[in-house]
């Protein structure tokens, strides 16, 4: 069968090529990609290329394909995983194999180190190890999107079970966010940013009682505080307050007040900027977690941190980079429960678009860019799709302002039926 697909082949060489992939073994799986958001690791990946450390030397001779939140249909199955998967199914990938076997090792991944399969393609091969390691995750919701999206959602369930505090006169770590604690979110109104706000907000097993986010943009934070609102979080036992520290004075003494003066118990970091780094050290509590999130694009990335504190405070940092196969079926779970990721995306577009978008994925505003395969569109930003001039954005317009700006079901069911009309 042949598939379009977008491959890396070298540093800021992406090309958008059709070519026949190989017939599945009796241990694999043929599948249609239907989405794929683009995420900032595969920017990363993208400029970095063979010096990445999930994307393989030799991609001038084996190029692999792009894009890693995705979601599908199967075509067909190799006898090994009849009697577990059929054509038909959704599914979702959770592309963090940790399989040793892989084309780098451990750390292959779909979407970086593969020839064959990867999100911004119209068809791939699923590989046996992701079957193995129980890596393909059944999805039965009605649209793709969410589905796309429980791979980011799962970092930022990753990174709130990362976290973990200490007991005096004990050696063992309690793992977890404290229930009824202090949360800070640093930077926090970005599309993963966001993505940590609705899963807070939505965990049934605890919850923080102070969550304050932060940002130095007024625009995204008032779009943040208008889909994620205090009145719902509060409804949900969580006072939740948003913060521009771009506009007070003194930001450390701000949000020190916030928290009743003592700091918070767990201080995310979703930008990687040392001077956030060192707001999150100055604002943590006693036994306070700093977590770590958004990962540097180069490797000496540093930032002062008051080991003074370390040792006589007990605090501690932990850094996540992505989350595991339970995060993502959590992810799932809640979706299925009715939590809807739709308020990260602010932008949609073809499998022609996806080249320009991850190449300046940086300079362009909003939240996820979510990509449909099958499609030829340009990227457009969704509040955007009454200015275009054509019935099919039109129609898109008039869908999504029904349902407050956002993208939805609908949205994604009429433009997949009328894909042919734009």
């Amino acid at each position: 069968m042949k598939t379009k697909a977008v491959r890396l082949h070298g540093k800021d060489d992406l090309r958008l090529e059709e070519f026949e992939l190989p017939a599945i073994k009796e241990n694999e799986i043929l599948a249609k990609v239907v989405s794929d958001s683009i995420c900032m690791s595969t920017y990363k990946a993208a400029h970095q290329a063979d010096t990445h450390k999930r994307v393989p030397r030799n991609i001038a001779e084996k190029p692999t394909i792009v894009g890693h939140e995705f979601a599908g249909e199967i075509v067909e199955v190799g006898k090994k995983w009849q009697g577990q998967f059929k054509t038909g199914d959704k599914f979702s990938i959770q592309p963090a194999l940790f399989y040793e076997g892989g084309p780098i090792g451990v750390l292959s991944a779909p979407g970086y180190s593969y020839q064959y399969i990867g999100g911004d393609a119209t068809y791939i091969v699923i590989p046996n190890e992701v079957m193995e390691k129980g890596c393909l995750l059944p999805y039965s919701g009605e649209a793709f999107y969410p589905a796309s999206l429980s791979e980011p959602l799962s970092c930022v369930i990753g990174a709130m079970h990362a976290c973990y505090h200490t007991t005096p006169g004990s050696y063992e770590h309690q793992m977890e966010i404290k229930d009824g604690g202090k949360l800070a979110l640093l930077a926090g109104v970005g599309p993963m940013g966001l993505a940590c706000i609705n899963y807070v907000l939505h965990r049934e097993d605890r919850k923080p009682s102070l969550f304050v986010v932060t940002d130095i943009d007024q625009t995204r934070l008032d779009r943040a505080a208008s889909l994620y609102t205090a009145e719902f979080a509060k409804s949900r036992g969580i006072e939740l307050k948003y913060v521009n520290t771009g506009a007070v004075e003194d930001p450390v003494a701000t949000l020190r007040e916030i928290s009743g003066g003592d700091g918070y118990d767990e201080v995310v970091v979703m930008a990687p900027v040392p001077a956030v780094v060192e707001q999150a050290d100055d604002i943590l509590a006693f036994d306070g977690c700093l977590n770590f999130f958004s990962g540097p694009s180069k490797a000496p990335f540093k930032a002062p941190f008051n080991f003074y504190n370390v040792h006589y405070a007990s605090t501690h940092v932990v850094g996540t980079s992505g989350g595991n196969t339970e995060d993502m079926k959590e992810a799932l779970m809640l979706m299925g429960k009715g939590m809807d990721p739709a308020g990260l995306v602010t932008h949609i577009g073809g499998l022609n678009a996806v080249i320009d978008t991850t190449l300046n994925l940086t300079s362009i505003p909003g939240g996820k860019k979510l990509i449909y395969t099958h499609i030829d569109m340009p990227l457009t930003a969704i509040a955007d799709f009454g200015k275009v001039g054509k019935p099919v954005f039109d129609e898109l317009d008039r869908i999504c302002k029904a349902h407050n700006g956002l993208w939805c079901v609908e949205a994604e069911k009429y433009l997949l039926a009328n894909a042919d009309k734009l």
